[in-house]
């Protein structure tokens, strides 16, 4: 079983990387084998403040333009955390599904931006859902497409104590993502 994750999750990789038209485009990496989950989700519905999510940096329910999320305000959570910022319509992302989504990634110690889909003006980026670390997959599953989510993702359900590109081992991350379709 552990076997054919990994082979999923380098095939996706593969994928990510063979459509790239000569100019580096990010997806979130695949998951390091060793990730696991820690604590269920707690996605809680819009306008349920969730302690532990940091405030966000500008407009949350205008999905023509980036948001990011600031620092943590308190200790970095030990399981996912997810808040519904605007609920989509349609079919919902599944552990199986293939999204494209738009999304910025900051470090939750200090608010620092480390990637974003919207920085790089790219159109949305597609990958399916079993090929990135358990965190963002977890935090994607149930949204529908027109979706946005902030989603806080512990190291044991991002990338560990690994160093990835850009995030140092052990970071808390904190992605806002909106779903823009589902397949």
């Amino acid at each position: 079983m552990k076997r054919s994750l990994l082979a999923a999750a380098l095939v996706a990789a593969a994928a990510v990387a063979g459509c790239s038209s000569g100019t580096e485009t990010a997806a979130p990496p695949p998951a390091p084998p060793s990730a696991t989950a820690v604590a269920p989700p707690v996605i809680a519905p819009v306008g349920e403040p969730l302690p532990g999510i940091p405030a966000l940096l500008g407009a949350p329910t205008d999905l023509d333009g980036p948001l990011a999320a600031g620092p943590g305000t308190a200790d970095p959570p030990a399981g996912l955390l997810a808040q519904d910022l605007v609920v989509g319509t349609g079919q919902p992302a599944t552990a199986d599904s293939t999204v494209d989504v738009r999304y910025t990634g900051t470090f939750y110690a200090d608010g620092s931006q480390f990637d974003s889909s919207w920085a790089r003006g790219e159109e949305p980026i597609q990958f399916p859902l079993n090929g990135v670390v358990p965190g963002f997959a977890q935090g994607i599953e149930g949204m529908q497409p027109g979706g946005r989510r902030v989603m806080v993702i512990p190291p044991a359900l991002g990338y560990g104590s690994q160093d990835q590109r850009s995030i140092p081992g052990n970071s808390t991350l904190v992605f806002v993502v909106d779903l823009v379709s589902v397949s």
